[in-house]
């Protein structure tokens, strides 16, 4: 099972780091991946961690300001969020077990937690 944390309301140009901890087991054995979702819109990955040497990879819309990060001794996998805008506002999801751009490929999903990003 997987659980998100740390949304909130912040202003446009602040941080907020998510939490996803993964039950159960390190996350290093999964491939763990953060996407969102805003309003009606369809779900977009926003980046993943591998499994083992934990590489990461981003979407563009979110590369150098978003790191994935994990913490194998705390069952768990950070999102790491700068330089915020009104754009990013949206529920942010985890999921298990791909490092896939896609969601179908993902069979285990977190509840969300919403960020909020004001102008």
């Amino acid at each position: 099972q997987l659980q998100a944390s740390g949304g909130g309301t912040v202003q446009a140009g602040g941080s907020l780091r998510l939490s996803c901890v993964v039950s159960g087991s390190a996350p290093d054995k999964y491939g763990i991946a953060w996407f969102r979702q805003a309003g009606e819109k369809e779900r977009e990955w926003v980046g993943c961690i591998s499994s083992g040497d934990g590489e990461t990879k981003y979407a563009s819309s979110v590369k150098g300001r978003f790191t994935i990060s994990r913490d194998d001794a705390k069952n768990s996998v950070f999102l790491q969020m700068n330089a915020l805008n009104p754009k990013d506002t949206a529920t942010y999801y985890c999921a298990a077990d791909s490092c896939l751009a896609a969601a179908l490929f993902y069979d285990s999903w977190g509840k969300g937690t919403l960020v909020t990003v004001s102008s």
